[in-house]
């Protein structure tokens, strides 16, 4: 993905209440040297961040993609965002997206060690063309996560539901599902458990009723998955977090990757085994998905 545009943010207190944050900023070229070579987040992976949907110069989900990374700042024991500051990054680098879909990233990094202060910045940049997996769908393999259903709760220093910069292990698991001629890859627990894709949340149907993992089993509490939550209650059907068993991704009447940016990508095969795609659902979906959503 290339990036057009770039800020640096000047970190304030998170308490600090001021109208403009204007001055915080900093522009930069998001091509060039900007960040230091003892920053943390390129040696350590040590920071936090999100990943924002823009659709028409319109960033989605500003509020709970704000919440999130002060979640996973508090989980990395990071200094705590200033929220206006980073909505008011948010809205000037929006201001740059014009017309089509893009994204925006949010970066909070732990700086450079024993450094006066984090480092923080924002960068837009094209979305990439997600049409053919949100028409067609995608291919998964399941994928053991190495741990059981409550690692989470035994071992929170794993740090297991704070989106952190620390992506390689995500990153590996898509490669090897490639190599298992898929598109992407469930991670699953190894007492046979669905958790998330490395991008993306998983949600289920059966019926009228459509279910997701219970992100307290050290998942991401998906922002794109509660809006849509949301909007299917409104629209009369019934929703929950529960435990999922890696048999259900076959058993579903139609499952779904969802994520800020591909939106809803249907699954259309499991390990090699076809499931069914229910194309003109996904369309209405991925409709409310594009429409503006605060």
């Amino acid at each position: 993905m290339a990036w057009r545009f770039a800020l640096l943010i000047d970190s304030v207190a998170s308490d600090l209440q001021r109208g403009d944050f204007a001055e915080t900023f900093t522009i930069v070229d998001p091509s060039g040297p900007v960040l230091s070579l003892g920053e943390l987040s390129a040696q350590r992976g040590d920071g936090v961040f999100e990943s924002l949907g823009v659709v028409d110069g319109h960033a989605q989900e500003v509020g709970p993609h704000l919440d999130r990374l002060a979640h996973s700042a508090r989980l990395c024991e990071l200094p705590a965002p200033n929220l206006d500051q980073w909505r008011a990054a948010v809205g000037r680098v929006a201001a740059e997206a014009g017309r089509g879909e893009a994204v925006i990233k949010l970066i909070l990094s732990r700086g450079v060690e024993h450094g006066p202060s984090p480092t923080a910045w924002v960068t837009l940049g094209d979305a990439p063309d997600n049409a053919r997996a949100r028409i067609e769908g995608v291919r998964i393999a399941t994928l053991d996560r190495g741990y059981a259903l409550e690692a989470p709760s035994r071992a929170p220093w794993l740090l297991l539901g704070a989106k952190t910069l620390s992506y390689a292990v995500n990153m590996a698991v898509i490669r090897e599902a490639r190599r298992r001629g898929a598109d992407d890859a469930v991670f699953v627990t190894t007492d046979g458990f669905v958790l998330e894709a490395p991008t993306a949340s998983v949600i289920l149907r059966f019926g009228d009723r459509f279910v997701t993992p219970e992100p307290s089993a050290g998942i991401l509490h998906g922002t794109t998955q509660r809006s849509l939550f949301a909007h299917l209650e409104q629209s009369g059907f019934e929703t929950a977090y529960e435990t999922v068993p890696v048999t259900d991704l076959v058993r579903a009447d139609a499952a779904w990757l969802l994520s800020s940016v591909r939106l809803a990508a249907p699954i259309s095969a499991v390990d090699g085994e076809p499931v069914a795609v229910d194309r003109a659902f996904t369309d209405a979906l991925n409709a409310y998905l594009l429409s503006p959503r605060d």
